[in-house]
Parts: C-alpha cells; sequence; structure tokens
C-alpha cells in the first residue's frame, strides 16, 4: 500500500501493532471475540484519538478515515484465532509495545511539529500518543499499567519524538529523521528489555534525625 504520507505511514504501522497488543492482553483475559476487537481497538486508536482533541484536529483520524477501525477489528480478531501461537504472551505483549512506543511517539511529534506547535508541545504529544493506548489497555485489561515498569519506558517514548523534533529542523529529509528516531526509541526500549536498563528510581527518606 503507499500512504500519502509518512505520517499516515507511522498511523498504520502503530495502530496494527498497538491493537495486537491490546488482543493480547485480551487473550491472556480469556475474553470473547467482542472483546478482542475492544480492546485492541482502544488500544491502536486511544493515544492519537487523545492526541487529535488536545491538538483540537478535526475529524479525529479514525473518523475522517473509518478503515482505521476496520484494521483494528480485523486484526483483534486475527489474533483471537491465533493468540495460542505465542510461547509467551506477555513478552509478545512486551515487544509489540515497544515498537508501537516508537512509531506512535514519532508520528504523534511529527503530526504536532506539522501543525505548527512548539517543539515541547510536540514532544509532549509525541509521549501522549505513544502511551495512552497502552494505559487504557492495561487499566481495561485489569493489567500493571505497564508505563510503572522497573527498566525505562517512558523515557524511550521521550528519546523518540525528541530525536524527530530536533533532527527534522537541520535539514534532514524526514523520513531519515523519522528513521533515527524510531531506531532510537526502539532500540532503547530494546536494550531494557533485554538487560534491565532502568534509570536511577527515587527511594523514601526517613526522618531527619
Amino acid at each position: 500500500m503507499i500512504f500519502d504520507s509518512s505520517i499516515a505511514a507511522l498511523d498504520w504501522l502503530g495502530i496494527v501493532v498497538f491493537t495486537i497488543s491490546g488482543a493480547l492482553v485480551a487473550s491472556r483475559n480469556q475474553m470473547d471475540v467482542i472483546g478482542f476487537i475492544l480492546l485492541g481497538t482502544v488500544t491502536g486508536i486511544g493515544g492519537g484519538t487523545i492526541r487529535d482533541l488536545l491538538l483540537d484536529s478535526q475529524p479525529i483520524f479514525w473518523m475522517d478515515r473509518p478503515e482505521y477501525l476496520g484494521v483494528c477489528m480485523i486484526v483483534s480478531v486475527a489474533v483471537f484465532f491465533t493468540a495460542h501461537l505465542a510461547a509467551s504472551r506477555h513478552q509478545w505483549i512486551l515487544w509489540f509495545d515497544a515498537l508501537g512506543l516508537a512509531l506512535f511517539a514519532t508520528a504523534g511529534a511529527e503530526k504536532a511539529n506539522a501543525l505548527g506547535e512548539a517543539p515541547l508541545v510536540s514532544i509532549t504529544m509525541g509521549v501522549i500518543t505513544a502511551c495512552f493506548g497502552g494505559i487504557i489497555r492495561d487499566v481495561l485489561g485489569k493489567e500493571d499499567s505497564i508505563i510503572f515498569s522497573h527498566e525505562i519506558y517512558v523515557t524511550a517514548v521521550v528519546l523518540a519524538a525528541s530525536t524527530y523534533i530536533v533532527l527534522h529542523p537541520l535539514g534532514l529529509q524526514r523520513e531519515i529523521a523519522i528513521v533515527i528516531a524510531l531506531a532510537c526509541g526502539f532500540g532503547l526500549r530494546a536494550g531494557a528489555l533485554s538487560f534491565g536498563w532502568a534509570l536511577p528510581r527515587y527511594k523514601p527518606r526517613g526522618p531527619e534525625n
């Protein structure tokens, strides 16, 4: 398929990947096919919906192009019949989520940047696009939210969005900036999953004597 723009390409890829992660959570909860469709769809479009609402980008992307909903439904049903093939569905969820993070972080930052938003706002939109679909998925699936993972998570999202926002004004071709941003975000999250990379965490301090 030929996409009209790199934004559309990232949206399609991100939606498919996040829909799979949402449907896999449905499989862990032994839901019926409608539950798969619900969880897969809200995961796939949730972050982008919140992004468009905050940016006042009308119409919301999936209302303008209902085929996004159709793809979410088809992918969710496909996972319903194939989820049992995954040796470890939790690991599959983590890796699909990692790819979706990088895709949506870059797409969200690029869309906000294209609308003329300030760099910090564009980065924030990337974070919202990447994280909020997963948050909705975890709440509905009664899972411990993945944003509280011990290893690096949101930091990888910030890196992907920031990398694009920093590189794009430097005159790099947009597609090259996107690829580098994707590689940085996914690479950091993949390293965190593989090697347990984590930032220093806050530890409560006792009262001063």
